[in-house]
């Protein structure tokens, strides 16, 4: 019993990670109809930004979360401004091969500044390990999750009780009628790029806290994507909720199955799960007249 309460825990904590990456992936795709594989090399700049402002001098763990905030969101505002607004009439294959570039560039210019070994991130919240019955665990690990649900809190007021977020729902259905009703399109796909780029601070500012920072993280973002196919790629509370049980799945694996069945136990949930339901467990299915 002890071993599933860690395993459980461990589980959560990773999928807190996931599902803020996986957040990213769908409120892109909910407005755009794109889907941004720079998402993981986003939260690995905004990491590398936490530890240079925790390690330049006396910062505390509210600045240097809300530096990896604005960090995430202008970068995400910069992406869609700058490389995919202009590509606007091209097809979504070239859309999504600039955001698979865009991930390239991100990476390397983080290793070319940075350098590639790991860097021990500075303990901003205490090394003291927190026990509940015959689980431990790290400050910085529950601030992870604290932060993960009060940003699913935070979203779900915003799509369902703002006219910001009634907008983006509107024209995440309908693009054409959303113009003629008088909304910003441009303005909304803006909106959903920053909000991707505030879930990926967090993600970020998590992982740098959690783990040391180093290049490998931007890997988390592919580990992230079945996460939000399990969900839906069009909800985005779901593709939450996908990423919490594929860090779930993946802690079960690693702790009963061997370390190798933790990196394709996503993968193969996607697998069985899109046999069943193609659309995800939260999606909405869409049916055209032709």
């Amino acid at each position: 019993m002890d071993l599933l309460l860690n395993l459980t825990a461990a589980g959560l904590i990773v999928g807190a990670v996931y599902a803020l990456l996986a957040m990213g992936f769908a409120v892109v795709y909910r407005a755009t109809g794109l889907l941004n594989f720079a998402q993981g090399d986003v939260m690995l700049l905004v990491a590398y930004t936490s530890y240079a402002v925790a390690s330049a001098g006396q910062w505390g763990f509210v600045a240097t979360l809300a530096t990896a905030l604005v960090t995430g969101v202008v970068v995400g505002v910069l992406l869609e401004f700058i490389f995919i607004r202009p590509m606007a009439g091209e097809s979504m294959f070239s859309k999504v091969m600039v955001t698979i570039a865009l991930a390239i560039m991100i990476r390397a210019a983080v290793v070319m500044v940075a350098g590639a070994e790991p860097l021990p991130m500075p303990r901003l919240l205490g090394s003291a390990l927190l026990r509940v019955g015959p689980i431990s665990l790290y400050a910085a690990q529950l601030a992870t999750l604290g932060l993960t649900v009060l940003c699913c809190l935070a979203t779900w007021m915003l799509f369902n009780h703002t006219r910001v977020g009634i907008s983006m729902r509107a024209a995440a259905c309908d693009e054409g009628a959303a113009l003629l009703a008088g909304i910003a399109v441009r303005r909304v796909h803006a909106l959903a790029w920053a909000m991707a780029g505030l879930y990926a601070g967090l993600a970020g500012m998590g992982c740098a806290l959690m783990f040391n920072v180093d290049p490998t993280l931007s890997s988390l973002g592919l580990r992230a994507f079945p996460a939000a196919i399990l969900g839906g790629l069009d909800s985005v509370l779901g593709s939450a909720l996908g990423g919490l049980l594929i860090g779930l799945l993946e802690s079960y694996a690693g702790g009963y199955l061997g370390r190798g069945m933790k990196d394709v136990i996503g993968f193969a949930m996607i697998v069985v799960v899109l046999m069943v339901k193609p659309y995800g467990l939260f999606g909405v299915r869409r049916i055209e007249r032709v």
